[in-house]
């Protein structure tokens, strides 16, 4: 081969690898792009339950528990039919590399085993001694499945299930000649659910504030002089939430209050005549106006974490204030259905 030749298929073969990795170069920008656009479509949070829509697409006189059992099933549904559908047991990209969608389901998730958990427990049953609901029975345990479950069973197969057999025992409730299936609106009840909702707002309150780590005198066994613990404790604690899981703990804390608000609004049906009894309903209406206020819009682009106060704002903190403010609302609520 002359010499000529040999630089010729030197230069076409050059040309040739630089279009090669050029294409390479190409095909990996337009993924990451299209990855970016497919995380920022699938962050857009799930669209509110219609409580009013329940109670008027019934016909008739809607049935006591009817508005609470759908308003559940629906948030269900929600979380699983949004934009992206359910994205917490995802092994593929892009919602493999998405955390904060993630953090907001299984805040909302926690809410919903909690109904689940009360519903079986105590609202569907007269005493401590009567049969729980047959449906109840396995929608509570449907909807416990780990959410990061992907396969066998896959995690959106049993909270499908759960919410089956949760308009399983809302049609039954419907059902005026079925006097075994029954949805207890007493004040006892309403508690229950209550105490679950103090301990997960006081949670999350105490995990927001951590975004900025402070020391705390430890209280754990204040206020009762012959509490013990299992281990030693020092009398100073200070807990600080992980950089990294920051913007993880307030979308999960979203997520919760999201789905609170419509399970307020939904129990606040059902329980009229309990609220109206002990005066309440003010109260009850004050913890819902705290917790929507969780909800507004966020126009900055990430979460941020600036010190209290700092130059740059604490989002965590923010969530925090509001949340506190509910649970002390939930506390005073409790105090008042103890009344006689």
């Amino acid at each position: 081969m002359s010499e000529s030749n040999r630089e010729f298929d030197e230069v076409t073969g050059n040309g040739r690898g630089r279009r090669k990795w050029s294409a390479v170069l190409a095909t990996i920008i337009v993924l990451l792009v299209l990855m970016l656009v497919f995380i920022f479509i699938w962050s857009s949070e799930p669209d509110p339950v219609d409580i009013n829509a329940i109670e008027q697409s019934y016909t008739g006189e809607v049935p006591r528990g009817y508005v609470t059992v759908e308003t559940t099933a629906q948030i269900v549904e929600n979380l699983l039919n949004k934009s992206g559908g359910f994205l917490s047991n995802d092994i593929m990209p892009p919602s493999v590399f998405m955390d904060n969608m993630p953090a907001f389901e299984f805040g909302a998730l926690v809410q919903i085993r909690d109904i689940a958990q009360v519903l079986r427990n105590d609202i569907s049953r007269s005493q401590s001694q009567s049969l729980e609901d047959e449906s109840l029975k396995f929608a509570e345990p449907a909807f416990n499945i780990d959410h990061r479950k992907w396969m066998f069973p896959r995690a959106e197969r049993e909270y499908r299930k759960g919410v089956k057999l949760l308009r399983e025992y809302r049609d039954r409730l419907a059902d005026p000649q079925d006097s075994n299936t029954q949805f207890y609106a007493r004040s006892d009840n309403l508690r229950s659910w209550l105490y679950l909702v103090s301990k997960r707002l006081g949670g999350l309150s105490q995990r927001l504030s951590a975004s900025v780590g402070r020391s705390r005198i430890n209280t754990d066994l204040a206020n009762d002089a012959s509490a013990e613990q299992s281990t030693p404790s020092s009398s100073i604690v200070t807990v600080t939430t992980p950089w990294m899981e920051v913007d993880d703990v307030f979308w999960e804390a979203r997520g919760a209050t999201w789905a609170q608000i419509q399970l307020l609004k939904a129990i606040e049906k059902d329980f009229a005549h309990v609220l109206e009894d002990k005066n309440a309903r003010t109260s009850f209406q004050q913890i819902i106006m705290e917790l929507e206020a969780t909800q507004e819009p966020i126009w900055s682009p990430m979460i941020l974490n600036g010190n209290e106060f700092g130059f740059f704002s604490n989002h965590s903190l923010v969530m925090s204030s509001y949340i506190s403010r509910a649970n002390a609302a939930t506390i005073d609520l409790i105090d008042l259905l103890k009344g006689g």
